[in-house]
């Protein structure tokens, strides 16, 4: 039983959708490897202003404010504690915190799941690059091997 090619305008979009998932998924690959394994660099985030955003029957907000490692290299201002939420701390509280390299976001000391979605994406991408690659590759193949 042979297997159908896609067509080239849906290889074309296939490949299109996996070339912008790659420039978002590759960049975030080292800090969510990095939040899995609860690496970074650990140190201290102080609450500053709650910023909350309202939807139509929900309000979802976090806590932004500075980070300083606890070795004193890495002090950033206006980063957000992902996972927090109005209750979970007041302006000028201190919290226990790991930077994973990301640019506006720190992560409390237990981390986070967010990993996973970046992970999955990745994989999901090398599945649709598969995918459109692999008759090129048959053909390249059967080519080179002189086979029918």
């Amino acid at each position: 039983m042979s297997r159908r090619r896609p067509s080239p305008p849906l290889t074309v979009v296939l490949l299109l959708v996996a070339g912008l998932l790659l420039a978002w998924t590759i960049p975030a690959l080292g800090p969510a490897l990095r939040l899995a394994g609860g690496d970074g660099r650990h140190g201290t985030f102080t609450a500053r202003r709650l910023d909350c955003v309202r939807h139509p029957g929900h309000e979802s907000c976090a806590w932004t404010g500075d980070f300083s490692s606890h070795d004193g290299v890495v002090r950033r201002t206006g980063v957000t504690l992902a996972g927090s939420d109005r209750p979970t701390h007041r302006a000028g509280m201190r919290t226990r915190a790991i930077d994973v390299g990301l640019p506006t976001r720190v992560y409390g000391p237990d981390g986070s799941t967010e990993w996973i979605f970046t992970v999955f994406l990745f994989l999901a991408v090398l599945g649709i690059l598969a995918f459109t690659t692999a008759p090129v590759a048959g053909a390249v193949r059967r080519r080179v091997t002189g086979g029918g």
